[in-house]
């Protein structure tokens, strides 16, 4: 008996331009991909494949909107990510909306998220006698042929909407539903250890205070493999909170990283990487020496922090937990842990509530649509 042949892969294309939010590019791009999806990441700038999104991150784009092969491409999905001006520009550019034309009208999927949907989509009339979602700033912008409803994720016909960048997961995996299964989204969301609530809690034992002098200065070292999700969310929140961040790699050569689900970032290492490069883990020790605030997400915790010593005596949060919100992020005096990547807008708002009090981070959590 022939063996059965395997289905298709399915091919997701995701636009950037100067001005994406990255969140909400990479949430997107990261999920698809671990379902399976072969994910063209394309930028909507002329000529240009390295794209500064928002908060100074460059993301390296696979192909660009306007090349040859990318408008010739059969896609099953179409992916906006919004953003300031991000989201504008990409309503603006004629070969995304044309090649977005053409895919709806062969019935295909298409998506948008935060002010995407009401300044891309909706300015091209695609979202026309359909019920949709979008930022709550930008709701208003929405012509009157759109039924605007006020929720997370929106699935009307071919189109799905989404809000802001705390919704980023359950739009990626309402994506995922739409383009295989139920159970798939569930098994992702699973394994990410995501969580749909907003909000954070700090399970937080032997309480300090994190001297910080003016703007804190945070170092986010990566390699090849770095998590994305992970990755782009912490600089994400950190900069929205006006923290002076530098990413750097630990790479030996190189400023451009290929991430575990092969998103490429430019002018910015998995796990074992940092942990064997020796000028990173002597850093590490003498902030802790210090005792100076320093943290890990994730496979970081267990293959970085632990093998050095560097959570001697400490509590952490344990990255195959459960969903429980009281061990998804922990604080232990200047050490601070969390769970799988599902945790990581909860981990990087519970270290500005640390570095710079509550107040901003429910500011920044409130921007975000977190709170």
């Amino acid at each position: 008996m022939a063996a059965q042949a395997s289905p298709p892969t399915k091919k997701v294309l995701v636009p950037i331009v100067a001005g994406t939010e990255p969140v909400e590019a990479a949430v997107p791009i990261d999920v698809l991909r671990r379902a399976g999806a072969d994910v063209t990441v394309a930028s909507a700038d002329d000529g240009e494949l390295v794209v500064e999104v928002m908060y100074g991150v460059r993301i390296v784009a696979d192909a660009l909107v306007a090349g040859g092969d990318c408008a010739a491409a059969h896609f099953d999905l179409i992916v906006l990510p919004g953003g300031v001006p991000g989201a504008a520009n990409l309503g603006g550019c004629a070969a995304l909306e044309a090649m977005v034309r053409r895919h709806a009208a062969a019935g295909g999927l298409y998506a948008a998220i935060c002010a995407a949907p009401p300044l891309a989509l909706a300015s091209w009339g695609m979202l026309n006698g359909l019920k949709a979602t979008a930022h709550p700033l930008f709701v208003d912008k929405f012509p009157p042929e759109v039924a605007a409803v006020d929720a997370s994720v929106v699935v009307d016909a071919s189109a799905v909407t989404s809000r802001g960048p705390a919704t980023s997961t359950e739009f990626a995996l309402a994506l995922v539903e739409q383009l295989y299964s139920k159970n798939k989204a569930e098994q992702i969301a699973k394994e990410m250890l995501v969580r749909y609530d907003a909000g954070y809690t700090i399970d937080e034992v032997n309480s300090v205070q994190w001297k910080c002098n003016g703007t804190p200065k945070v170092l986010v070292p990566v390699a090849n493999g770095t998590e994305e999700m992970e990755l782009i969310t912490i600089i994400d929140v950190l900069r929205r909170a006006d923290a002076d961040v530098v990413v750097a790699s630990a790479e030996n050569a190189g400023v451009e990283i290929v991430a575990r689900h092969g998103m490429r970032i430019g002018g910015t290492p998995g796990v074992k990487t940092m942990s064997s490069n020796e000028k990173l883990v002597a850093l590490l020790k003498k902030q802790a020496a210090a005792s100076k605030p320093y943290g890990a997400i994730g496979a970081a915790t267990a293959h970085v922090l632990e093998p050095h010593g560097l959570l001697e005596g400490k509590k952490a949060a344990d990255q195959d937990g459960g969903d429980e919100c009281e061990s998804r992020v922990v604080v232990d005096g200047n050490v601070i842990t969390s769970g799988g990547t599902g945790t990581a807008m909860e981990f990087a708002v519970a270290a500005v509530e640390k570095l710079l009090g509550r107040d901003v981070a429910q500011r920044v959590a409130e921007g975000l649509l977190f709170a």
